[in-house]
């Protein structure tokens, strides 16, 4: 049988080394030798003898600050020895490796799988106030690997110099950033005359790090300002 189907570029990326690693731009390969984290409903194949644990949002804790805040991560524990491919609606995939003393703040949205050696907690977004639905994030600290999603090829921008990005697009960021939100559009005549850019709110970072852009936005987290206010009193307890 012969078809451009089987060439080597499509063929099982192999190696001696376990781990996570890409087996092609769309779908991550990991080579399964004890645990690692992955989300809910992303296994599209495996080998070997693997055990999927459903664990929500990784804690009770976790799965509180979820319901309440609308961000996190629902998650299942990959145990065992053998191959695991995940992928997520066809969307880009990124390996970061993380050292000790790195934090990063990433959309639990853009998350598809971790090394069990990281942790991570849901935190308010510095600077947010009650301007926009993307109040929270999830940020991951320790050592290890994390595979991360993006809609399109992304940009990294430098954060050497104020920096505006717009908070459905925004995937990722170094969490020692300082960040804030702020009115794009100013009252003028345009919004007088009911035009509108579609651009409420801009997120702003300073500081020295990078944050990540996807060429695409997410849908905002759906609910009312009662609700989301509710929400933020309820996870102050919470958090302090």
């Amino acid at each position: 049988m012969r078809s451009a189907l089987f060439s080597a570029e499509n063929l099982e990326k192999e190696s001696a080394q376990p781990g996570m690693r890409l087996q092609n731009s769309k779908m991550l390969k990991i080579e399964l030798n004890g645990e690692a984290m992955a989300r809910v409903g992303s296994m599209v194949a495996y080998q070997g003898q693997v055990q999927f644990q459903a664990l929500g949002s990784g804690g009770i804790g976790k799965f509180i600050k979820q319901r309440l805040t609308g961000e996190g991560v629902p998650l299942m524990k990959l145990s065992g020895h053998g191959d695991v491919f995940l992928a997520e609606l066809a969307k880009d995939v990124h390996i970061i490796d993380l050292e000790p003393g790195d934090a990063l703040s990433i959309n639990g949205s853009s998350v598809l799988a971790f090394d069990s050696s990281l942790s991570y907690d849901i935190k308010m977004v510095g600077g947010a106030g009650m301007a926009s639905s993307g109040l929270f994030n999830c940020v991951f600290s320790g050592h290890g690997r994390i595979a991360i999603t993006t809609k399109g090829t992304p940009v990294v921008l430098n954060v050497d110099a104020p920096t505006y990005v717009d908070p459905q697009a925004a995937v990722c960021w170094s969490a020692n950033l300082q960040t804030g939100y702020h009115r794009a559009e100013q009252l003028g005549l345009g919004t007088l005359l009911g035009r509108s850019t579609g651009e409420a709110f801009t997120m702003s970072f300073a500081g020295q790090g990078f944050v990540v852009v996807q060429p695409s936005e997410e849908p905002p987290v759906q609910g009312s300002g009662t609700q989301q206010q509710q929400q933020q009193g309820l996870l102050g307890g919470l958090l302090s």
